[in-house]
């Protein structure tokens, strides 16, 4: 047990490079007191000591800030940064080796029983302020950026932002650690399109002078021929109707 205890707080260690020691990570951390009181929780959950379960979960709350559910299953090295705000629904489950920041919530979308909240594979990581709703499944190593708002399955090894969330990289995360679930640059789809609309655009453009210079060569005096200015994107010139009135 000690030994489980010992690889538990180093594991925090290595995803915080602001811990000193397993002291104070036992100590001053309130996502690891949030843990432990859930583990106790759970138990009594298990077991079928439900209020007393819920009576523990809530007084875990208080302190902590932190809401877990004494019926989710969470795997080991369970990890919360900061920790206020995290909510943690009934049927949530959480696999090994977990990271979640502080505003995160996994929560359900539907009053029916059964299955209503979010699966987290292995080796997860949930940015500050993510909301992940939903009986949907997030794949091993996959990252959900800082306040993405998940209501789809989530590849293995893929990363999502924006609301709603959405996949700017497939590829896998070789294992490694990304501080509030950022990988690169972390691109956002919409504006890239956008970009790559004004830049096809621009292309035309460019094109019909170029038609146009060839054509006035072969037809002298098409130059004359004048073609309507486009017009601006921007707020109308001239004030309000209540201005010109």
């Amino acid at each position: 047990m000690a030994n489980t205890w010992r690889s538990y707080l180093d594991s925090i260690a290595a995803r915080d490079p602001a811990a000193r020691n397993r002291l104070e990570i036992l100590l001053t951390y309130p996502g690891v007191h949030a843990v432990l009181a859930y583990r106790l929780a759970h138990w009594l959950w298990q077991h079928h000591f439900r209020l007393l379960a819920r009576l523990l979960s809530s007084i875990a709350r208080w302190a902590t800030g932190i809401e877990i559910h004494p019926g989710a299953s969470i795997g080991k090295n369970f990890f919360i940064d900061h920790g206020m705000g995290v909510v943690i629904g009934e049927t949530a489950e959480i696999g090994h080796d977990c990271t979640l920041y502080h505003g995160v919530t996994l929560g359900g979308t539907s009053w029916k029983p059964g299955k209503r909240h979010p699966t987290l594979e292995d080796n997860v990581i949930v940015g500050a302020g993510a909301k992940v709703l939903g009986p949907i499944r997030v794949g091993a190593g996959a990252r959900i950026g800082s306040n993405a708002v998940v209501v789809k399955d989530v590849p293995a090894g893929a990363t999502v932002v924006g609301i709603p969330g959405r996949v700017v990289n497939k590829g896998a995360q070789g294992g490694h650690f990304d501080a509030y679930g950022l990988t690169g640059q972390m691109p956002d789809p919409v504006a890239r399109a956008m970009e790559c609309m004004l830049a096809h655009m621009q292309h035309q453009d460019q094109e019909l002078a170029q038609l146009r210079e060839q054509l006035a060569r072969i037809l002298p005096g098409t130059q004359e021929i004048r073609i309507q200015d486009t017009p601006a994107c921007g707020p109308e010139e001239g004030g309000t109707a209540a201005d010109n009135s």
